[in-house]
């Protein structure tokens, strides 16, 4: 069952000292994290916030299908994490007696997926001794400006901060108080922007995932070409499907009169379509960040990799005084070191997870 993946370790982060890092003093708190919400595998080991090692196993079969299919997911976690796990910890220059505590995502997320995980951490926990964190994946992508590592500036945003989550399945402008104090001031009534990314992608026949290809598109086209419409909500709440519809009628409409338009102008329809979801998003963030004062701004979730995005958040913020933080791309996409950052600091407000804990797929549903 192999195929279903490929082992994919990067984020390795080298060692200081003999081997790399410092050593590993006796009073360290050592997270293990690990992360299977979709269709990665990722296993991450953080020192007193510092990254040691970052594996993931990533999942290729579902390009085929054009989308996740949760049952590959979860075979293909299973077949993973055992050895994923075991090289983030070789990699970290550990011992499983080491770590201080084991960090998992419990959701929200693909529930086989999920499940794969959190069976494991607690098999782990029981075989070691070492005592559960369970971690809210959202919460990964919001803490995920607090990896530091060896070597690196490490900036890191003031409390409180808005962060702008935004993912395959969630578009959220949060306000952060402290690592464990989040208030949700808006978040998409429908679909996510990362969905929006996707339908145009799979319209256009360009490919899975589309966030990817739809921004590398954009780069190459003329971003105020076309124009497609944007929804009125009340508040900092987002909606996405409205744009969805009208790129599907300006297709059909378009293809109808000329069968070769989305071949010759699909690098403008990317760049136009793009932009406009961009305005979407920079528009309430912006009004969040006027009406709260605050100034400290972040994103996260896989969408916060667009290129488009990054570079808007930067110039509005250059443009209105704010201090921006953006996550490294390697911590944009799912990944345990996020999980074990927000587990390291659940860990440290003296919180832990009994074995009788079930994973969740809905935010919902926590509690």
């Amino acid at each position: 069952m192999s195929y279903f993946c490929r082992l994919n370790t990067r984020s390795i982060v080298l060692r200081k000292g003999t081997a790399g890092h410092p050593h590993i003093m006796e009073t360290s708190d050592i997270i293990l994290g690990i992360e299977s919400s979709c269709d990665d595998t990722s296993a991450a080991v953080i020192k007193d916030g510092f990254l040691l090692s970052n594996v993931l196993a990533s999942q290729d079969v579902h390009k085929a299908y054009g989308g996740v299919i949760p049952e590959l997911a979860s075979r293909a976690h299973q077949v993973n994490i055992v050895p994923v796990v075991s090289q983030a910890i070789d990699r970290a220059g550990i011992s499983l007696t080491d770590i201080t505590a084991i960090a998992f995502t419990r959701g929200p997320g693909l529930l086989g997926s999920l499940l794969v995980g959190t069976s494991f951490a607690k098999a782990l926990s029981v075989a070691s001794g070492k005592p559960l964190v369970e971690v809210n994946h959202l919460q990964g992508h919001v803490l995920a400006n607090f990896i530091k590592e060896y070597g690196k500036e490490n900036r890191h945003p003031e409390f409180p901060y808005l962060c702008l989550l935004v993912s395959g399945g969630n578009s959220q402008i949060v306000k952060v108080n402290s690592p464990l104090d989040f208030e949700i001031l808006g978040q998409t009534i429908d679909d996510a922007v990362g969905e929006a990314f996707d339908k145009c992608s799979k319209m256009m026949g360009l490919g899975y995932p589309g966030g990817p290809i739809v921004d590398r598109l954009a780069k190459e086209g003329d971003p105020y070409r076309f124009h497609f419409a944007k929804p009125r909500v009340p508040g900092y709440d987002y909606s996405f499907s409205g744009i969805k519809t009208s790129l599907l009628y300006f297709v059909r409409d378009n293809l109808a009169g000329d069968p070769d338009f989305m071949e010759h102008n699909k690098a403008d329809i990317c760049a136009s379509f793009q932009r406009t979801l961009i305005e979407i998003l920079m528009d309430k963030l912006i009004r969040a960040a006027k009406d709260t004062g605050i100034r400290q701004i972040t994103i996260g979730g896989g969408v916060s990799a667009n290129s488009g995005l990054r570079a808007a958040v930067v110039e509005e913020g250059r443009k209105r005084g704010w201090t921006t933080f953006l996550p490294e791309f390697k911590f944009t996409t799912d990944n345990a070191a996020m999980i074990a950052i927000a587990g390291y600091f659940h860990y440290l407000h003296g919180e832990r997870t009994g074995l009788d804990v079930a994973p969740v797929s809905r935010i919902a549903d926590f509690h």
